[in-house]
């Protein structure tokens, strides 16, 4: 049985001609060792497996050989070359500085530059992963790197550029090689499936070239892989089973079912999905990616940033030309906000469900909208398998009053409706889906607010006395019935006293700064419509100004606080007659 040599070796480039993904940093190369303008110092940088050491060797071979070839290659039969493929050169010394970083390393390394080549004119120092080299072993290497002899070159390779101290870069040229593309990476693939006689599938290579990330040693590697496990014949389900990735097949399914509202389908592939084992998060970036991807493909000349195969990007184009360019901005940005708060939610599946049934809506919504959500609310999901149900005599009188009121809105108005969901759709431990009404129907609304202007209109001829203790609690009631979202408000406006003024209807609000008296210069409306109504007082009027250093705060006692309270709360004066309580 023969020695086995895995594809990222065997397949290694020999020559610059030979090496993927870099053309444009390998003719400067080659047209360096031409014009014999070589430097005495070379940094090569970028990221893991994309060539960085390999073009260092074959620089090294090069410019020790003795009959390179007019295209600037060299000959690989000469002493020289024979020597470098061997692995006998004494031209090339490699350097691995993650384990050798110490000052004495380094000592080391500039005793040997002293000694000339013995064949070939160049001795070419190449040290790999130079960032991890000490403070002091830097110090130490400065002077020889920049005067060192006509003989020597130094070669740096590193993966963190930043790393790199600024007096060691000013004396290197440097190049910075990019990742691979995957075209690139499948090209290379089919070469090396051709010359191992295994037969690939486009597909599957794309989903190998996608894996490695613009690594052709990684790529190389997850090809060896895949290729034991397809026996061979490398196929694009084989494939997608052996690197547990998420057939792409899935989001386009999915994408189409939000497209046409279907959010059975949703609910029911996603469940497909993670009983596969995915994680929703996983699925969740997935589906980001897939709907950047669609969203670069309405335009021809963007269709190059999708990083997959040309039958993938074909797909993309197709399906692109179904799904209006906001519906994918919405749709992107709800994903967004379901990765970023997927690791605080504990219910982490109906988070990813919640997102799929906004998508779902999109396409049905013509309003105005953040991006975020459906300006409607949310239309009723599971028709079919409502229908199936025998429903009963209220359902069906329900169901007539919600046509009724269709009949009144306008067209472009969606009724609320709350069914039942089915059982399959979610796990036992999961919450019920009985109703996903995320937003209250216009009508409502509209009814609410008639309702307020109503209450409104009742009390402007209404003009009860009131004195200030009751104004007091009335603006505190206001600042408890905030919504959570404006919490500090009402905190601060609890801490606001309200002067009633001689007329007794005016009251005085003095603001400590001009962002509370701008904030509560927008709420003026709402607290004058309250206080009108809880005071029954349709002439209450508010007045706002800066607070001045000669205001001074109101500040209640204990016993006026405890007759306010009196006087708010019937239950509290009913427990100080039935228990005889008195304040200390």
């Amino acid at each position: 049985m023969e020695n086995y040599i895995v594809s990222a070796r065997k397949y290694r480039p020999m020559t610059f001609d030979t090496v993927v993904g870099q053309g444009a940093l390998t003719v400067t190369l080659k047209n360096a060792i031409q014009s014999g303008r070589l430097a005495h110092a070379y940094l090569f940088c970028g990221p893991r497996g994309v060539g960085k050491t390999t073009c260092a060797r074959i620089f090294a071979k090069t410019i020790n050989c003795l009959t390179p070839l007019p295209n600037g290659e060299a000959c690989g039969v000469c002493e020289s070359c024979k020597a470098f493929n061997e692995g006998r050169s004494y031209n090339i010394h490699e350097l691995d500085a993650a384990s050798n970083n110490s000052v004495e390393d380094i000592r080391q390394l500039i005793e040997q530059v002293r000694i000339p080549p013995q064949i070939g004119k160049y001795k070419v120092f190449i040290i790999d992963e130079v960032h991890m080299l000490s403070q002091a072993a830097f110090n130490a290497f400065l002077k020889t790197l920049e005067e060192p002899p006509q003989h020597a070159i130094f070669i740096l390779a590193t993966t963190e550029k930043h790393k790199i101290l600024p007096t060691i870069m000013s004396r290197c040229q440097i190049y910075d090689f990019k990742r691979m593309g995957v075209d690139d990476i499948i090209g290379h693939l089919k070469n090396v499936a051709e010359k191992e006689g295994i037969t690939a599938e486009d597909a599957a290579l794309s989903i190998i070239a996608q894996k490695a990330d613009g690594g052709m040693r990684d790529a190389l590697s997850i090809f060896d892989q895949v290729a034991s496990f397809c026996g061979g014949n490398i196929t694009y389900q084989r494939t997608i089973e052996n690197l547990n990735v998420l057939d792409y097949d899935y989001y386009f399914r999915l994408t189409d079912y939000c497209v046409e509202g279907k959010i059975t389908e949703c609910m029911l592939t996603l469940n497909e999905i993670l009983s596969k084992g995915f994680e929703g998060q996983y699925f969740i970036t997935g589906l980001s990616s897939h709907l950047r991807n669609l969203l670069v493909a309405h335009d021809p000349q963007t269709t190059a940033l999708i990083d997959a195969g040309e039958e993938v990007r074909a797909k993309y184009q197709a399906q692109a030309q179904r799904c209006a360019p906001k519906f994918l901005f919405r749709a992107m940005k709800l994903a967004n906000t379901c990765d970023l708060n997927y690791k605080q939610s504990q219910n982490k599946r109906l988070l990813v469900e919640l997102t799929l049934i906004e998508m779902a809506q999109l396409s049905s919504d013509d309003g105005e909208a953040s991006g975020l959500c459906p300006t409607k609310i949310l239309k009723p999901i599971f028709k079919a398998l409502r229908a199936q149900q025998p429903e009963a005599q209220p359902v069906q009188q329900e169901k007539k009053q919600d046509t009724a009121t269709a009949q009144v809105q306008p067209k472009n108005e969606t009724v609320q409706a709350s069914h039942p969901a089915a059982p399959s759709v979610a796990n036992a431990h999961a919450p019920s889906l009985r109703s996903f009404s995320l937003r209250r129907s216009a009508q409502q609304n509209q009814q609410q607010q008639q309702t307020e202007e109503m209450q409104a209109a009742a009390v402007v001829n209404e003009e009860r006395p009131f004195n200030e203790v009751e104004l007091t609690i009335a603006w505190r009631e206001f600042a408890a019935a905030l919504p959570q979202e404006d919490t500090a408000m009402s905190h601060r406006m609890h801490n606001i006293e309200p002067a009633l003024q001689e007329d007794g209807t005016t009251f005085l609000v003095i603001a400590d700064n001009p962002s509370i008296l701008n904030e509560l210069e927008h709420m003026t409306p709402r607290i004058e419509t309250f206080l009108r109504q809880r005071l029954h007082n349709g002439k209450v009027h508010m007045t706002l100004r800066l607070r001045e250093v000669t205001d001074k705060r109101k500040v209640y006692s204990r016993r006026e606080t405890y007759q306010m309270l009196l006087e708010q709360s019937p239950v509290l004066r009913k427990m100080r007659e039935a228990f005889l309580l008195e304040l200390a």
